[in-house]
Order: C-alpha cells, then structure tokens, then sequence
C-alpha cells in the first residue's frame, strides 16, 4: 500500500474545527466538554449538533467564555454519521486542516487537542489519531480493536466473559503496549482526530449507519492509504455509557446497522479485514505484563 505524505508545518492557530452530536445529553457534560475543548488555541470552530427532540441544550453556551467559537445547531435525528457530516462539510468549505470528532462525554486535563495536533503534524504520513483511553475510575479503555467478524460482535454482546476471554483479548489488542505508538485497523469513536486531506480521499461517515459501526467503517476506509494511530502521550476520561447494554431499543438498533455494516463489508469473507488484522497482530508492540482493562 503506498501511504500518501501531506505537507504540514506546525499546526496554526484556529486549524482544528470539532464536532460534537448528542441526543438529550446532560447540560453539565457537554459543557464540561466545551470548557476542555475551549482550553486549546488550535480550535478555531466547534458544532454542537443536537439531534434531541428539542433546543433545551442551546443553554449550554451561557456564561461560556470564549463561546463565539461554538456553533449550535437543532436538525432532524437522521443518526450520528449524518450530523458530523454536515459540520465536517461546513469546517472543509471554511478551510479547516483538521477535524475533531469526539463525544459529551469525554473529558481531559490540559491541552489535549493541541498535543494530538502536534503529533499529526510531525507524522505527515498519518491520517487519523487518537489518545490513550480511561475510565472515570482511572481503568484503561481499549479503544483500539481488530476489525471484528461477526462472532466478536455477538460473543461480546451476548456470550459470558469467562467463556470468550482469549478471542477478546485479541480483538481488543489487549496485550498491546499501551504506552507505545501502534497503528490499529479500528478505532472506538468517542474521539477521533483526522486529518481533512485524508477524509477526503477515504470519504465521510458513511450515513447507512444510524450508530454504533460507524467508526469501525470510517477508520478501515482511512487506514486503507494513511496509517491510523494511537498517541498515548495524550490521555482522555470517556464515560462510556454503553446505553445498548441497558436499553433493548438501543439494542435493536446496534444490531441493525452491525448487520448493514457487515452487508457491506462482508460476513464471512472480508479480505481486507483478515490482512488488516494480520498484519496489526504481527506488528503491534506487546506489554511484558499489559495493563488491566476493560473493552
């Protein structure tokens, strides 16, 4: 695979655009993740993108210094995918070099966005990043996978952890060591941070999917021609709600669209993912004693 070089200097002020789409999120999250996000110069724009059935979260702005840089809009639910769409569309007519997605739920010490930001500039080669992972009670989050057949799905979901421990440690790349760079095939979407030169090339969120595989296709099709990388320099808390675990209509829809996900991309003969995960399990860097989490 020839991997493209863009050209790139140190990031400029104002570079980084952000979107964030919620659906009925708390007040106090989102701005507590505005007020991270806030915190970095690089960020020159950022898309709330309400999908909730109504405009009571346009409050969340109040008071928020430095808010001129977030824009509010209220849109019809056609689904994740689709409303970062139309904030990465209006950030790429407005000449952003990069693009953050990332969730409410997230939250970070420091200046986060300007480290990933840095680290995408000094590795002109890399299409998208993403920082190490924790829980709020400090466990690691393994948010870079395998590209998952259908019987990681399912096992994950529905079989007992006891039963499944080693073919999920593997799709989790948990032996992985977490505080070296590695290059995964998939990363869990709470915050990725792209470059828009290769979104362009690779394409948007595909907007088949109303949630959850969404991330698991975007990060495949980018990984295709530009590395896809883990910053553990940089860290981040995500809640993870893991509402579909809790919610047998959230259930219902994660098992939708990861239908229309491997509809798409293949059930049992998907060539991309076996060279993809081949490749990764023989290159990633391994712990001597890998650090206890959770996927």
């Amino acid at each position: 695979m020839k991997v493209p070089s863009y050209d790139c200097d140190r990031p400029s002020v104002g570079s980084v655009s952000v979107s964030i789409v919620v659906h009925r999120s708390p007040v106090g999250q989102l701005r507590h993740a505005l007020e991270c996000i806030l915190r970095s110069d690089y960020v020159g724009r950022v898309d709330i993108v309400d999908n909730s059935p109504d405009d009571s979260l346009q409050c969340v702005t109040d008071g928020l210094p430095d808010c001129g840089r977030v824009w509010y809009r209220h849109v019809d639910n056609h689904g994740y995918g689709a409303g970062h769409n139309a904030a990465i569309r209006d950030s790429m007519s407005e000449g952003f070099e990069y693009h953050l997605v990332m969730n409410a739920d997230v939250w970070w010490e420091g200046d986060v966005i300007g480290l990933i930001a840095d680290f995408i500039c000094r590795r002109p080669e890399a299409g998208m990043a993403m920082p190490r992972v924790r829980y709020p009670d400090g466990s690691l989050q393994y948010a870079c996978r395998l590209l998952p057949t259908p019987f990681d799905v399912f096992a994950k979901r529905f079989l007992p952890s006891g039963w499944i421990r080693t073919r999920m440690r593997r799709y989790l790349m948990a032996d992985a060591d977490h505080d070296k760079e590695f290059n995964p095939p998939y990363l869990l979407g709470s915050f990725l941070f792209f470059r828009m030169d290769a979104l362009r090339r690779a394409g948007l969120f595909d907007e088949r999917f109303f949630m959850y595989p969404e991330d698991i296709d975007i990060t495949r099709r980018v990984h295709r021609y530009s590395p896809t990388l883990f910053f553990p320099e940089a860290e981040i808390v995500h809640e993870h709600a893991a509402s579909s675990r809790r919610n047998y209509r959230m259930l219902w829809i994660h098992i939708v669209n990861m239908v229309r996900y491997f509809n798409k991309w293949g059930w049992f003969v998907d060539r991309e993912r076996r060279r993809f995960n081949r490749r990764i399990i023989k290159e990633f860097p391994r712990a001597t004693e890998p650090e206890a989490g959770r996927g």
